[in-house]
């Protein structure tokens, strides 16, 4: 979890590959209107999020039911937001990347193909609500290479 940009699709990748589990990106469960919207510069509302939100946490289930794991690249930026996330499957557990806003935005602006502006980085670090004490998670910096975020998250893991 973290901002657009912080590095969770390759970090989660990489844990999936680590694990041997499926991954997904939530960016691909968007609605078009929800890009359209992005991809304009406007941030999106919680009424935009909670059905992408419910999506997400439905594939999660249906994979829990078939006895599958799962690894996603989701923003989660809200703890209202990550309750719809673990509304899915039995157990969600949360890797936040966290780091300066202005190495994310330098990351953002070297990426043109992506739909999420760097524009709209400072929306998303006034919605991130941090994880909190009784949420299933850990916090790791951003500014770690991706092999040692991903070692870290896979040895957090398999300890929790």
């Amino acid at each position: 979890m973290g901002v657009s940009g912080c590095g969770k699709s390759t970090v989660a990748e990489g844990i999936s590959e680590a694990l041997g589990l499926p991954f997904a990106e939530a960016d691909r469960f968007h609605p078009e209107s929800n890009i359209a919207k992005m991809s304009a510069g406007t941030p999106l509302t919680d009424a935009d999020r909670r059905p992408w939100l419910a999506d997400l946490a439905a594939w999660m289930a249906a994979q829990a039911r078939e006895g599958q794991s799962t690894v996603m690249a989701c923003s989660a930026l809200r703890r209202s937001y990550r309750d719809i996330l673990r509304s899915g499957p039995p157990q969600v557990q949360f890797v936040h990347l966290d780091g300066p806003s202005e190495l994310i935005s330098a990351r953002m602006s070297a990426r043109p193909d992506h739909f999420m502006p760097a524009a709209l980085l400072q929306s998303q670090v006034a919605t991130l609500e941090p994880l909190e004490p009784d949420e299933d998670g850990v916090v790791l910096d951003l500014r770690q290479d991706p092999d040692t975020l991903v070692d870290a998250a896979v040895r957090w893991l398999a300890a929790h």
